[in-house]
């Protein structure tokens, strides 16, 4: 009597699926670790690329090589009115920084109304469109600040509104 015929696939093409499963869950998992890294101090500034008031597209990675202070803001918080005239006038004292105001998925006019009535000249509005950049950070209230080294590395980050102290610490822990 001849042997029976083992059913299915041998053990080797078993073990060998396997390992590729395996294989392509680490490879996407590796390369989707940014998005789920947290944002905090000592980690890589997540990039990203919005339009400003003009509709010109600007990406973190622009700015590779200056020190940025990024801020996630809207024209309705009242402590984001509160420290906007601070934030212009250390923006006009330290022209070699970028001053990036990424604002909470407001439309342009109301923003440049907003610049307009408080004499905003030398901070950078950016759209924020459907919120995918403040979600990507993380952003659980406004106002939200993270200071980018010139390596693009966050070196403090600040949750709420900031007084001149505030803002000097953060400047410190960047230059």
């Amino acid at each position: 009597m001849a042997e029976e015929k083992e059913k299915g696939l041998p053990k080797a093409a078993i073990i060998g699926i396997i390992v590729v499963v395996v294989f392509a869950v680490v490879f996407i998992v590796m390369g989707q670790k940014q998005r789920f890294a947290p944002v905090v101090p000592g980690s890589e500034a997540l990039d990203f690329t919005l339009p400003d008031l003009k509709g010109k597209e600007v990406s973190l990675k622009d700015y590779r090589g200056k020190v940025v202070f990024l801020n996630f803001w809207a024209t309705w918080c009242e402590p984001c009115k509160r420290e906007m005239p601070l934030l212009e006038r250390t923006a006009a004292a330290t022209p070699t920084m970028a001053f990036l105001e990424v604002d909470l998925d407001e439309d342009g006019e109301t923003i440049r109304a907003f610049f307009d009535e408080l004499g905003l000249v030398h901070l950078v509005p950016l759209l924020d469109v459907g919120l995918e950049t403040s979600r990507r950070y993380g952003l659980a209230s406004v106002p939200s600040t993270y200071f980018v080294d010139a390596g693009g590395t966050i070196r403090h980050m600040r949750i709420g509104e900031m007084d001149e102290a505030e803002l000097g610490r953060g400047l410190d822990r960047i230059r």
